[in-house]
């Protein structure tokens, strides 16, 4: 196990922990029925589909 040499200061921590930064997920835009929707990628939809294939039964 990685055990730091010498103490890290108090800048250098919270200039490390600033890097961590949450992101939105990606929305598409998605034209269906004749409609525009905002999609989430990879997600199932109200419909039980997924890439134009039926993956869940009604």
């Amino acid at each position: 196990m990685a055990v730091p040499k010498r103490k890290m200061s108090r800048s250098n921590t919270r200039s490390r922990r600033s890097q961590w930064k949450g992101a939105l997920p990606q929305i598409n835009k998605v034209e269906r029925n004749g409609r525009i929707e905002y999609v989430v990628p990879h997600r199932v939809d109200e419909d039980g589909r997924y890439n134009n294939r039926q993956v869940i039964e009604d």
